[in-house]
């Protein structure tokens, strides 16, 4: 008889694991969004801000190591000078900085 009372199951302690277990998948999930979500964003944003900055004339370097100047601007394309009248025509995403 104390064999089966031993292994009847306990009442009121599956809520309280049911909660615990929420709330550490909503820690965890605040832990992601500050540490990747995040920062991925505001590097996002600030990536878009230079390649929006760049105009005729500005000092590039590419993402394969090219550098250049800008000689002409298109909506997803620049015409990239890199010397001895050699032109390029490259993706804006291609370019990894502005030299100042």
């Amino acid at each position: 008889m104390e064999l089966l009372l031993a292994m009847a199951p306990q009442g009121g302690d599956g809520g309280g694991n049911m909660m615990s277990t929420i709330i550490m998948f909503g820690a965890i999930f605040v832990i992601f969004y500050f540490m990747i979500i995040r920062p991925q964003q505001k590097k996002s944003k600030e990536r878009q801000k230079m390649l929006d900055a760049i105009e005729k004339g500005s000092k590039v370097v590419t993402s394969g190591g090219i550098h250049g100047v800008i000689e002409g601007l298109d909506d997803k394309t620049v015409l990239l000078d890199v010397g001895n009248k050699v032109k390029m025509k490259l993706e804006r995403s291609a370019i990894s900085q502005i030299i100042k």
